[in-house]
């Protein structure tokens, strides 16, 4: 019987709990993270924004008029940089998010683990039916599809730049994107090979 032995009915719910824990994180692997930082320069306005929209067109962005995606709309944009208004009127950049090969991968041997004990657990509890549940394992690579398809998306890149006479600097940079692009803009702040980027720091106070 189900409760003839707790020990087992207690690890079947904690592995379906763990299986539907995993659905959400592959779920939540799609999603946007955008956020917004600022930084200083020692370069004036006009030379940082050029070198900065030089840097996101190596990265394959391309200004929102250039763009032939018609899956981005002004109103897409708008939506975008209204809600902070440290990025009113800022330059708009458009380019693909590449997913992941690595990450798709990753989310289908996930979910493989996830099915597999679950089956197992099932097969100790109700042998007659149970070890059918192994057939879910051969359907783990459609969460390394739901990312890829989810995850291959256009990404919106706001920034704008404007004279800051203070901390040291002659000029702030706010740029409002994906995080990982973000994280991708400071690293490459560090590099001493871009000599452009020289003079940028993190602006004192932002989050």
């Amino acid at each position: 019987m189900f409760f003839a032995d707790p020990s087992r009915a207690s690890t079947l719910l904690l592995t379906s709990l763990m299986v539907i824990g995993l659905g959400f994180f592959i779920r939540a692997s799609t999603k946007d993270r955008v956020e917004v930082m600022q930084f200083g320069s020692q370069q004036s306005p006009e030379a940082l924004q050029q070198a900065v929209i030089k840097y996101f067109r190596l990265r394959a962005y391309q200004p929102m008029a250039e763009s032939a995606d018609a899956s981005i709309s002004g109103e897409t944009a708008k939506d975008l940089t209204a809600t902070d208004p440290a990025t009113s009127n800022p330059t708009t950049l458009v380019g693909m998010v590449s997913p992941s090969i690595f990450m798709a991968i990753f989310l289908s041997l996930l979910a493989a683990v996830g099915f597999a004990c679950l089956s197992l657990i099932a097969a100790t509890l109700f042998p007659s039916w149970g070890g059918r549940l192994i057939g879910l394992v051969a359907a783990s690579p459609l969460a390394g599809v739901f990312y890829w398809r989810k995850s291959s998306r256009p990404e919106v890149v706001t920034l704008k730049v404007e004279p800051e006479a203070s901390q040291g600097c002659l000029s702030k940079l706010t740029v409002k994107g994906h995080r990982d692009e973000i994280a991708e803009l400071q690293s490459a702040f560090t590099r001493p090979e871009l000599n452009a980027w020289a003079g940028l720091k993190k602006w004192e106070g932002a989050e």
